[in-house]
């Protein structure tokens, strides 16, 4: 059973983090950990409270979602295109996750598989970054993408980034954000990207967690999933609007860091009995 400490603390946790480059999965594994939770059912319920931050995107950027289902033709990120341009970014990871879901759910929703994500993730967001600064240094750089001007072919490379968060700890914004960012699209426009495509992916990710694992799940779990569920959201429409305006002021670099420095204490906890 997960009690209502155990699910106001994981919904904390899945609220903050959903959504900056710095893995909710991994992060939510980490506080498992500490909490005492573990088994098939966490795994579940992690998964469930998601919905609470997606309820967040949807009521924060609720003009631009309703510009996608008005079905408009346009060539902006909005009706039929716009829809389009989702499906894309959601079909690799629904292949790749119906295909390796099972395995990834036994076999890397540990520490040390967490700590390689969160690690080799950062180095990347460094490298990107270092990339990107020398590039505003020479003569010329190539001017920015926003959403409105996303190709199809976008779309997809962006979804391949994303399903690389498959493996906890890669961060699905923080892939989705940096592979926008190669792809030649602003910061801002990348970030603001990777929460609308965050939306049917998890979508689908929670109901196909809840088929496969409904037997598991007894009435008397639904106030923990649903205590879980209100502070997620609360807690990541704040973050949501934290983060777009820090992504005014400060690049990926302080995130890659973090989340370097969280790789080594994990590392260094599994192996020297701290987190054991």
């Amino acid at each position: 059973m997960i009690d209502i400490f155990q699910a106001v603390i994981s919904g904390i946790v899945e609220g903050l983090t959903e959504f900056i480059p710095v893995s909710s999965t991994g992060h939510l594994i980490i506080a498992g950990h500490f909490l005492g939770l573990a088994g098939e059912k966490t795994a579940t319920f992690e998964v469930f409270i998601q919905l609470g931050a997606i309820l967040a995107v949807l009521f924060l950027y609720k003009d631009r979602f309703l510009g996608l289902i008005s079905l408009k033709k346009t060539e902006n990120f909005a009706g039929v295109h716009g829809l389009i341009l989702l499906g894309l970014t959601t079909l690799p990871g629904l292949i790749f996750g119906a295909l390796a879901h099972s395995y990834i759910k036994h076999h890397l929703f540990n520490l040390t598989t967490v700590a390689l994500g969160l690690g080799i993730g950062g180095v990347i967001m460094l490298l990107v970054e270092r990339r990107i600064s020398r590039q505003a240094e020479g003569p010329t750089h190539a001017s920015l993408k926003g959403i409105d001007h996303l190709s199809w072919k976008d779309a997809l490379a962006i979804g391949f980034f994303q399903s690389l968060a498959l493996w906890p700890g890669v961060s699905r914004s923080g892939a989705t954000i940096v592979g926008g960012i190669i792809l030649g699209v602003d910061r801002k426009a990348a970030a603001e990207y990777s929460f609308f495509a965050a939306v049917p992916i998890m979508c689908a990710a929670v109901i196909f967690d809840l088929i496969r694992s409904g037997p598991l799940l007894q009435v008397s779990d639904a106030s923990m999933f649903i205590a879980g569920f209100v502070v997620s959201f609360v807690t990541a429409m704040g973050a949501i609007s934290y983060f777009i305006r820090l992504l005014g002021q400060v690049t990926l670099t302080p995130f890659g860091w973090y989340r370097i420095a969280m790789a080594v204490f994990i590392l260094w906890g599994v192996h020297g009995e701290i987190l054991k």
